[in-house]
């Protein structure tokens, strides 16, 4: 069996996460039992998810454990099988985490899928064809539920949930528009996503540019928002928010270092009748099959043309992590292994 090297969470972060939380290790891959998989990881997913479990505190999900892997999910080559429905050469997506290879319990539900890289390159199963893409599909479809000509907003919008979000919001006929992180960003928003309209937050970094930037780009209002970044960007939506409107929360990455994010306007909530409603993606693996049918539709018709930032090598792990919490990426965050 291979040797395998590992990136475990060391420390919990006080504060903002740094390099200095992570620990780089090398291990033996223990010897297969009946079952299991030898999968070698061509691909690991960078998400912000990531950053909340680090913390020790309540959440929809336990902790990342000190001292263990950090969890994370990843595409690649099965290259030894003691089971019979998978063999080596098989490409597959799981979740390996940070290290190079995995020894995978195939019995346990969902725990290694295999992929069809005739539909969409092997990198796209941790982006547009997996969980962020279909993330953005969850949001859109069965909370947000838009109608044609329907105002609909993204923040993060140029990411790998964000930039789905857009294909499938212009499927539906919507009016969208997504905030993003710098004049690139915007550029690529409006040019290359085909959102109507693109608003730079750091040009608005406060409650009140921010929502006088929202009334210039939603003249009729604002009918739905997939919230990722939570903080003033969620005040200035629903100062903007039509009424019965519908938000769907995905991520607060404003909050993930420990700050809280107290709404300036709460009872807007009240006076819209908005919907708010937080989801967890992994929570519906039933309607996988259907999202991730869509979203091959419009890779395969060029409506979703996903960006990716490719850090190299499992040693470039913490820092491109870092990178992507600070916006640094553009598209999906990834790091190549072989």
């Amino acid at each position: 069996m291979p040797v395998n090297r590992q990136i475990l969470l060391d420390n919990r972060p006080d504060g903002a996460a740094t390099v200095g939380n992570f620990k780089l290790v090398i291990s033996q891959t223990p010897t297969l039992q009946d079952g299991q998989v030898l999968v070698r990881h061509h691909y690991l997913s960078l998400d912000p998810y990531m950053r909340g479990r680090m913390n020790d505190g309540k959440s929809y999900a336990q902790p990342q454990p000190l001292g263990q892997v950090m969890i994370g999910g990843t595409v690649g080559e099965v290259v030894e099988s003691r089971h019979p429905r998978f063999q080596p050469g098989d490409l597959v997506l799981g979740t390996g985490g940070w290290q190079e290879y995995s020894v995978v319990n195939v019995s346990e539900p969902d725990a290694l899928r295999k992929v069809d890289t005739t539909q969409a390159p092997l990198s796209y199963y941790l982006g547009a064809m997996g969980m962020p893409g279909v993330t953005a599909w969850y949001g859109l479809v069965k909370i947000i539920e838009p109608k044609a000509g329907q105002t609909v907003v993204v923040s993060a919008a140029t990411g790998a949930v964000g930039s789905a979000f857009a294909a499938l919001a212009k499927a539906r006929g919507c009016r969208a528009v997504g905030i993003a992180g710098g004049p690139d960003k915007c550029k690529y928003a409006v040019e290359e996503l085909g959102l109507e309209a693109c608003i730079d937050h750091r040009l608005h970094p406060d409650f009140k540019s921010m929502s006088q930037a929202l009334k210039e780009a939603c003249p009729g209002g604002i009918d739905g928002h997939f919230e990722n970044v939570g903080g003033h960007i969620l005040d200035a939506v629903l100062l903007r928010a039509n009424a019965f409107a519908r938000i769907a929360i995905c991520g607060m990455i404003a909050g993930y270092d420990g700050a809280p994010l107290p709404l300036q306007h709460p009872a807007l909530i009240l006076t819209n009748r908005v919907k708010m409603q937080g989801f967890i993606v992994s929570e519906h693996p039933e309607l996988w099959p259907q999202a991730q049918a869509e979203l091959a539709s419009l890779v395969a018709s060029g409506k979703l043309r996903p960006r990716e930032t490719i850090a190299q090598g499992l040693e470039s792990a913490p820092e491109a992590f870092l990178g992507l919490l600070k916006g640094k990426n553009f598209g999906k965050q990834l790091v190549k292994l072989i």
